[in-house]
């Protein structure tokens, strides 16, 4: 087995969770309007702080948020049309 040099970065694996994206299916199911809002406005916060060059990565990150938001919030009225219908079929 290799032995590892210094400053050699670790395994990706051991720097980072493995994603849950059950967790994420979970959230998009029980959220509502406000929880999604909520969920952005910190990262929102942060990226109004970015300077320099970071600030145009940053209104990069910001218009994928923005697009994001209007799909999650498009996938909660279809939920709510959804829930809607089904209660009238009772």
């Amino acid at each position: 087995m290799a032995a590892k040099k210094p400053g050699q970065p670790e395994a990706q694996a051991e720097q980072w969770p493995t994603p849950n994206y059950p967790n994420i299916e979970v959230f998009i199911e029980t959220a509502g309007a406000a929880e999604v809002n909520a969920l952005f406005s910190s990262l929102k916060e942060g990226l109004d702080g970015l300077k320099g060059p970071r600030a145009d990565q940053g209104k990069k990150v910001g218009k994928a948020i923005e697009r994001t938001e209007e799909l999650l919030s498009y996938l909660l009225q279809v939920r709510e049309k959804l829930e809607a219908d089904r209660k009238g079929k009772r």
